[in-house]
């Protein structure tokens, strides 16, 4: 029994930025340690647990109210006092972080945005081909998203130390303040209207990236400026995000160095 409980474990264990118990979890949020996602037990009235949740919200951390045993099956200490926060591996970038970051290159901006993507693997793997790609930033949303937990800086095999990752409330609200910035968004869709190879990626370019099991949700879509589909020459007709994400990376590499 105590083999199969330790196998059960052993994904989370690779998260070592888990932070468990309530004075833990309060002094982490108090030094300013960024915090991706804080687990509450459900149903919980006590004070204490009431005003880390506080002040976990008034810091822009997501709360995330969850059933006791998911708790449990999250904790490597065994103790975790009814809450737990995943630390992030690095602080998140603003927006404007990263279009700055093209403006102090002389670069027109490209950008990767992942429409809630939940697999911590496929986001590693997206930051680092878009590293890898000269990309200056990546979007995400706050909810429904894998954060920087440790599992995708190992994944980013580093990336997540250079290439600057924003996380934003609105993906939607996001598209157009790119729009406004001068950006076009491209967004992958299997029944896009726009061949990649016809599209312009030499200019400000956002690539969005749908989520690994619907794509891009309706209204990511119809921020678009253009849905753009990649060939399938096989039997399948859909890449797995990160696969998908470094095509388009790279398409926009090549055309930029044309």
């Amino acid at each position: 029994m105590r083999e199969r409980r330790d196998h059960r474990r052993e994904p989370m264990a690779e998260a070592d930025g888990i932070i468990e118990g309530r004075n833990a979890v309060l002094e982490a949020l108090r030094a300013g340690t960024p915090v991706d996602k804080l687990y509450l037990a459900r149903g919980e009235t006590d004070a204490a647990l009431g005003h880390i949740a506080s002040t976990a919200r008034e810091k822009g951390v997501v709360v995330v109210e969850c059933d006791r045993r998911k708790l449990d099956a999250m904790s490597l200490t065994h103790a975790h006092q009814g809450v737990i926060a995943v630390a992030a591996v690095r602080a998140y970038a603003s927006v404007e972080d990263i279009l700055s970051a093209a403006r102090e290159k002389g670069e027109p901006p490209l950008v990767v945005v992942c429409d809630e993507l939940s697999d911590p693997h496929n986001l590693g793997a997206v930051i680092r081909t878009a590293e890898c790609a000269g990309a200056h930033g990546v979007i995400i949303p706050k909810r429904r998203s894998a954060g920087l937990t440790a599992v995708v800086a190992k994944t980013s095999a580093g990336a997540v130390s250079h290439v600057p990752v924003a996380r934003v409330p609105n993906l939607p609200s996001l598209l157009q303040e790119l729009q406004e910035a001068g950006l076009w968004v491209f967004g992958t869709a299997a029944d896009g209207d726009t061949l990649l190879y016809d599209a312009d990626l030499k200019g400000p370019a956002a690539i969005v990236i749908g989520s690994e099991g619907r794509g891009m949700g309706r209204l990511v879509a119809e921020h678009c400026d253009f849905k753009v589909r990649i060939p399938m020459k096989g039997k399948l007709n859909s890449l797995n995000a990160s696969a998908a994400a470094a095509i388009l990376l790279y398409e926009a590499v090549r055309q930029r160095l044309g």
